[in-house]
């Protein structure tokens, strides 16, 4: 009886073993294939920047403290070679200041951008802002009383520097309807603005590096006169200096 138990018990026992484990290198293989599959997914269809929302303030209105005084400022014109945000990164088309560099409201951008996405209301495409709101304006002079003191907080403001790109959009859109979306936009903001594409040539200053190159700015504009000439002038001013005349015998 105790034979018949003791085997019935081992049988139960054996019923209940586990299969044996498949290594831990077999379980990780397939999870490292896929994400080596992942990761260079995600290097040929990244993005050359975050696209994670802000925690934290918004290109309109950022997370910094309003209580602190800050300086006016302004915008910092680029005259000495450099042609940074002036032509089109992300998108296919963009809205470019032509006239002046000045500081432009949050509620001026507000309203340029809420004009641009009326007008295209119903199209796949995506816009990009280019600046963001970073200064404080306070008020100051003739609106408040006479002392010291800078004035309250007024509204956030951004320095536009001329010849920068402020919006891009990029998406399956006409161009024709991208222009009159950001014609709309420009009649919103303060200042004149043009309508550009990528690939356009870059600006510095106000001058359009289109045919020409930096080298070619920065050359001195007063023409040279060739090294043959130089010399011969330089030798017939010492003759004419060396010469001496002697008057006519009588």
């Amino acid at each position: 009886m105790r034979s018949n138990g003791a085997s019935a018990l081992l049988n139960a026992f054996q019923g209940l073993k586990i299969s044996a484990c498949t290594p831990l290198r077999q379980l990780r293989a397939p999870i490292q294939h896929q994400s080596k599959v992942l990761s260079a997914a995600l290097l040929q269809n990244g993005r050359a920047f975050s696209t994670s929302p802000a925690m934290m303030g918004t290109w309109l209105e950022p997370s910094l403290n309003r209580k602190k005084k800050m300086a006016k400022g302004r915008p910092r014109v680029a005259t000495g070679g450099s042609t940074k945000g002036t032509t089109v990164i992300w998108g296919d088309y963009g809205l470019r200041m032509v006239d002046h560099h000045r500081r432009i409201s949050a509620k001026s951008l507000k309203m340029a951008e809420d004009t641009i996405k009326v007008r295209l209301r119903g199209e796949k495409y995506r816009l990009y802002k280019r600046k963001c709101c970073n200064v404080g304006v306070y008020v100051s002079g003739n609106e408040m009383r006479m002392g010291k003191g800078k004035g309250s907080f007024d509204h956030w403001a951004t320095r536009m520097a001329v010849s920068q790109v402020l919006f891009e959009i990029k998406g399956r859109i006409h161009e024709q309807i991208v222009r009159d979306a950001f014609r709309l936009a420009g009649n919103k903001l303060p200042g004149q603005w043009e309508f550009v594409k990528k690939g356009d040539a870059p600006v510095v200053g106000i001058t359009k590096l289109d045919g020409i190159t930096l080298e070619d700015l920065k050359r001195p504009r007063k023409q040279l006169a060739p090294q043959e000439l130089i010399e011969v002038s330089t030798s017939t001013t010492t003759a004419e200096v060396g010469s001496t005349s002697t008057p006519p015998s009588s």
